[in-house]
């Protein structure tokens, strides 16, 4: 094995081993809490805060020394203008609505196929959990350590190979590291496109700020528009009209302008991040190597799972 190759096989061993900690510190805490309280694992924004601890926090350290002993590189830092910010901002959520109809379609194809639905847990989450929980872990929470984990950390690491392998290889571990059919495909958009904003500016509150924009659109403002929607199927008022009304607008400007987006973003240029080490042959190097193929196949068993269970 090249020395290229095994460096990659060491990324995709890292991040299975945060995916198989994440898993391994739920069981732990699951059966401490189900010792002292049992009724705390019925509660859901106990869960979900149980999750987010067991997903990023727990195996940090662990995960944040693994990752040290990998070379990286601090990319060029660049400001964005507020036009520009509000643009990726679109194409962000073009991204999400793009992938979640793509997720949809598939879900719903292999649900006639099996004849029984495919449940997403995520929805399933945010809509039985507070909206302060949705707010406080869902919007803010788990944008900050996503972005780290798979922007800051990643990308610092393998941008030396070019923006490109680094967009990709980041799209590919954010999408299958959420372990569901339903995310993947705009995990996958997003976890791009986001790369793509960090290498750009060499700031992950970019990054930080775009992720927390399209959560807080699909955990909060979602629950806002459905009780606005049966509020106002009883009861029609003006404030719940205006929400709804408020809602379609707001969406449907920030799809013009990622449409937009999407047309002029094949012109931009990176700033500071040239290839030092060119592969001549990037698949078979970053993706065929032992701990890249354990990743994949070890979070495909949790999406084959999820989709059956």
């Amino acid at each position: 094995m090249n020395i290229h190759k095994k460096f990659f096989s060491k990324i995709g061993a890292n991040y299975l081993i945060l995916g198989i900690m994440a898993i391994i510190f739920q069981i732990i805490l699951v059966n401490i809490i189900s010792v002292i309280n049992p009724g705390y694992l019925h509660d859901i924004n106990i869960v979900t805060a149980i999750s987010s601890l067991c997903n990023y926090i727990l195996p940090f350290p662990i995960f944040y020394l693994l990752m040290k002993k990998l070379d990286s590189v601090e990319l060029e830092k660049t400001n964005i203008t507020v036009k520009k910010f509000i643009l990726y901002t679109g194409i962000t959520i073009t991204l999400m609505w793009i992938g979640n109809l793509t997720g949809l379609i598939i879900t719903m194809l292999l649900s006639g196929a099996m004849q029984s639905d495919i449940v997403n847990p995520v929805q399933e989450l945010i809509n039985s959990a507070d909206i302060w929980i949705n707010l406080l872990i869902i919007s803010i929470f788990a944008p900050i350590c996503e972005e780290i984990l798979f922007r800051k950390f990643l990308i610092d690491r393998t941008i030396k190979y070019g923006a490109k392998v680094s967009i990709i290889l980041s799209a590919v571990l954010f999408a299958f590291f959420h372990g569901n059919l339903n995310q993947f495909f705009y995990a996958f958009l997003m976890g791009g496109f986001f790369a793509y904003v960090y290498i750009r500016t060499g700031k992950i509150t970019y990054t930080i700020i775009l992720h927390a924009i399209v959560n807080f659109m699909g955990s909060v403002m979602s629950l806002i528009l459905a009780n606005s929607v049966t509020n106002i199927q009883i009861t029609p008022n003006p404030v719940d009209a205006l929400i709804i009304l408020g809602y379609i607008a707001l969406i449907l400007s920030f799809l013009l302008i990622g449409l937009y987006g999407l047309t002029r973003i094949k012109k931009a240029r990176f700033n500071g991040s040239k290839t030092q080490i060119s592969l001549k042959n990037p698949f078979k190097t970053v993706y065929l190597n032992l701990g890249m193929i354990l990743f994949i196949l070890f979070f495909i068993g949790e999406m084959v799972y999820q989709v059956l269970g």
